[in-house]
């Protein structure tokens, strides 16, 4: 064998076989599946009421480890802006995992469905890698449920609203303080809103407006202008009220509005009471025609409460009741004797200067009608026989309001029949005391000579503090059994519909001055 043979051992084809053999092996092991992820990330969704807190802390809750199990916590989601709550969770695949809704903060609640009822438990099963769930509540309540009529607010306010700033709704019933500016504090909610629930007897009509805490600060619209009240009539069950407000009294400047003042009215500005605990207030004075064509001649007066709301939208929070042009047009068709209006303004103190008794627990700073009567009577009375040529006698002088301003009219006139013996009694607030006002007239001990309109709309408040027919008729006949006789010196009068608002009192107000002030033969 020479030395440049190969070694017996070697064979050509055995190299073949072992390369083809390597080439083989790498191209299957190109070719293999990767091991299948036994997991997958999910992302949840939430989308929650819209009533919801924004602060509002929510999880995911379930008897399994991954959800917290019973005792855990769970997995909290984060808010993400306008309606959205979300959290990102690792879930074995091919699992069924059950789980609920839960809001532990600022209190605690379940996930109700549309009647009140609390949510069944739902159930998750992933398959893919990356999923999504999407999510929706109709609304949260007690772990018990709520079913019962509940009234939510929605309030969306402009980008101007100072972000600290607490959002009021004020209105016309009980339940919204009775237009007494702040009443029902909102709660910031999500999607830059403001929420609240109030619970009103089936069937109030509702009339309200939003203000950040006095009727300074009222809602106008985005160009600075009056808005109208918005109204809604509750029904049984739970319902959302939905308001957008352009814009705020104090933070923009509106455009002049046109006065609605007709004929000769004057300026009392800034009556300061010499009791310290009564605010100053403006008083608007009408005067009738012929007031200054003849000099000699006196007339009798007419006292009326919440005087920004009688003549002029432009100082009106609820509408205007068309004193000046109603007067104005009786008194020139010889309809009603010539007569002059005084309007008090009212303040921040209504419902305290306008009832006669505190009305624990909710209105405990209440009573203070005795020391506004005073007012009324020692000082503003004095000043305008002064200024004006007035009949200065009781037989010449009337008092009028609606609402708490009808149960002080008559509480004062009661007291003070030498001062006014003309009442206007209007959708008057004869619930507030537990009837207090008729206990007044059924222990009163002789008839005071005065002349009495009474008046209730049939549709101005359902409950235990609205003003219902029931109430007025209570009145009525508590007034009839101390010697009122009706359509002589009382008039009941119930209006088909009539509301509890400036409209409605604007609409009989030419009754109250045709039974009060009949023209002089």
């Amino acid at each position: 064998m020479s030395s440049s043979s190969p070694p017996r051992h070697f064979r050509p084809g055995l190299l073949l076989i072992l390369a083809l053999a390597a080439l083989w092996g790498c191209r299957h092991a190109d070719s293999q599946v990767p091991a299948e992820q036994p997991f997958s990330d999910v992302q949840f969704d939430l989308t929650v009421p819209p009533e919801t807190p924004v602060d509002a802390a929510i999880f995911l809750t379930g008897p399994s480890a991954t959800f917290g199990g019973p005792e855990g916590p769970g997995l909290e989601m984060v808010y993400q802006g306008g309606r959205v709550f979300s959290l990102k969770a690792r879930l074995p695949k091919g699992t069924a995992f059950t789980y609920a809704v839960r809001m532990t903060a600022p209190v605690a609640r379940v996930a109700l469905d549309a009647t009140g009822v609390p949510e069944a438990d739902r159930t998750v099963t992933v398959h893919e890698n990356e999923e999504n769930v999407a999510l929706s509540v109709e609304r949260f309540g007690p772990a018990e449920g709520e079913t019962g009529a509940r009234t939510v607010f929605i309030v969306k306010t402009p980008d101007i609203t100072p972000r600290d700033a607490t959002v009021w709704l004020s209105g016309n019933q009980p339940e919204l303080g009775n237009w007494n500016g702040a009443e029902v504090a909102l709660s910031r909610a999500v999607d830059n809103a403001h929420a609240g629930a109030v619970t009103f007897p089936v069937g109030s009509a509702l009339e309200f407006k939003v203000t950040r805490g006095s009727w300074e600060t009222v809602e106008k619209s985005d160009t600075g202008a009056e808005v109208a009240n918005h109204t809604f009539t509750t029904g049984a069950g739970f319902e959302r009220v939905s308001v957008v407000v352009g814009g705020w009294a104090d933070l923009s400047t509106p455009p002049p509005v046109d006065p609605t003042l007709t004929g000769d009215v004057r300026y009392l500005r800034a009556v300061t009471p010499t009791d310290a605990t009564l605010k100053p207030r403006d008083v608007i004075v009408w005067l009738p025609p012929g007031y200054e064509a003849d000099t000699q001649r006196r007339y009798p007066v007419f006292y009326l409460h919440d005087g920004q709301n009688l003549m002029d939208v432009a100082t009106a929070f609820a509408g205007e009741w068309n004193v000046d042009e109603t007067a104005q047009a009786l008194v020139q068709a010889g309809e009603v004797e010539p007569l002059i209006l005084v309007g008090i303004y009212n303040t921040s103190d209504r419902i305290a200067e306008y009832t006669p008794v505190p009305f624990p627990p909710e209105y405990p700073d209440a009573g203070r009608a005795d020391a506004y009567g005073q007012f009324l009577i020692h000082e503003l009375k004095p000043r305008i026989d002064a200024e004006f040529r007035t009949k200065p006698g009781p037989e010449s002088t009337g008092l009028a309001g609606s609402s708490l301003g009808g149960l002080v009219t008559l509480s004062l006139g009661l007291k003070h029949p030498g001062v006014f013996s003309r009442l206007g009694v209007m959708s008057p607030s004869v619930w507030w005391a537990d009837r207090d006002i008729v206990r007044t007239v059924e222990a009163l001990g002789s008839k005071p000579a005065l002349r009495i309109w009474e008046d209730i709309g049939t549709n101005e408040g359902t409950g235990s503090q609205a003003e219902t027919v029931e109430d007025a008729q209570a009145l009525r006949d508590a007034l009839v059994a101390r010697g009122w006789v009706l359509d002589t010196d009382l008039k009941y009068t119930v209006v088909q519909g009539g509301q509890h608002n400036e409209a409605a009192w604007s609409a009989r107000f030419g009754d109250v001055l045709r039974f009060l002030f009949p023209p002089v033969p």
